[in-house]
């Protein structure tokens, strides 16, 4: 006795197709979500730090009244950052010019193209200066860095110092490094360093 071969009628062809069309359909509108709400969140983090910027903006103010004056943003207010001494200014510039001047750059401007990844997935060392983002940072991070290198699940080029340079002369780097912003960046820079120590 031969087994019966079932044979698919045109109707259940038919629905096959349709549920892979659906399935196709349902991953593109998956797609299209996923990177609509990528693209927001990127707009999103690019406006705060845009109307940081911009002159009494109400979604991101700063309301303090200048150098050695304490620091408001978004409605809380921190110590006036401390006054950077010129010492440890002078001694984080030859530190700087000695150990990051080659890939961050003399005028702490960053390698060419900063922002346009590597063929093997990393990016080019980041300025140092005021158009950079190491002053969106606080200390503690900026410290982890210099001493134990960049995060790998970044694919971060920047290698370990901590075997180079003691504490001190980390701190003398940064506060050099900081000499060299605009005053809102060191006062969001501080506020952040602050609110890091609070959480």
């Amino acid at each position: 006795m031969k087994p019966k071969v079932k044979l698919h009628s045109k109707t259940q062809n038919s629905k096959t197709q349709k549920r892979r069309k659906d399935g196709r359909t349902n991953l593109l509108t998956i797609s299209f979500f996923s990177i609509t709400v990528a693209v927001l969140l990127v707009t999103a983090t690019f406006l705060t730090f845009a109307l940081y910027f911009q002159d009494n903006s109400p979604a991101f103010r700063d309301d303090s009244s200048g150098a050695g004056q304490p620091v408001t943003i978004n409605g809380v207010t921190v110590p006036p950052p401390p006054t950077l001494d010129a010492s440890v200014i002078a001694r984080g510039e030859q530190l700087y010019a000695q150990y990051c001047a080659a890939c961050h750059g003399v005028n702490l401007e960053g390698a060419p193209n900063w922002r346009v990844r590597l063929p093997d997935g990393s990016l080019p060392a980041p300025p140092h200066d005021s158009s950079g983002h190491t002053w969106h940072h606080p200390d503690p991070l900026l410290i982890a860095i210099t001493r134990d290198g960049g995060d790998p699940a970044f694919n971060s080029r920047m290698p370990a110092f901590g075997d180079q340079l003691t504490d001190n002369e980390i701190d003398a780097i940064l506060t050099f490094i900081k000499s060299r912003w605009g005053e809102k960046e060191r006062q969001y820079q501080w506020w952040i360093t602050v609110m890091n120590r609070k959480n």
